[in-house]
């Protein structure tokens, strides 16, 4: 069954050349089917800022049920990651590389499994934290 990864975005926050068509996420029959893809991407636009690139590939297969990311962290290692139902996972040490036998852990988010890989993301995430509260902060005091 399919489960929502979190995701905190704002749909205006997406960059203008992602289209998304609302009746496409209709099978055949009306039910609802959700493109992986959307997913991955709405995951990239999220924490983009905390990491040095990510991007969804465009190399290896994307189906309803599976997409792949390619994410290089602000320490200069680059994975793979594979999105499924199940979660996020790294299954590769290199843009568009799966290794079949990965039996990496899968993490519930993306905060979690970047938070696993790199102490530089945790800095960009607290950092970003902060400033938004201080924002909110200046905000409620005007």
């Amino acid at each position: 069954m399919w489960k929502k990864m979190e995701v905190d975005y704002n749909p205006i926050d997406l960059p203008i050349n992602v289209v998304h068509d609302p009746d496409s996420d209709r099978d055949t029959d009306g039910a609802d089917v959700k493109d992986m893809r959307l997913e991955a991407e709405a995951i990239v636009n999220d924490v983009l800022f905390a990491v040095a690139n990510m991007f969804v590939s465009k190399n290896l297969p994307c189906t309803v049920d599976m997409a792949y990311i390619n994410v290089e962290i602000k320490e200069g290692t680059r994975y793979c990651l594979e999105l499924t139902d199940a979660g996020l996972r790294v299954v590769g040490f290199a843009f568009d590389q799966v290794n079949p036998g990965s039996r990496s852990q899968y993490h519930e988010t993306v905060y979690s499994l970047l938070d696993s890989l790199s102490p530089a993301y945790r800095e960009a995430f607290g950092n970003a934290l902060l400033w938004r509260l201080e924002a909110l902060n200046g905000d409620a005091q005007s």
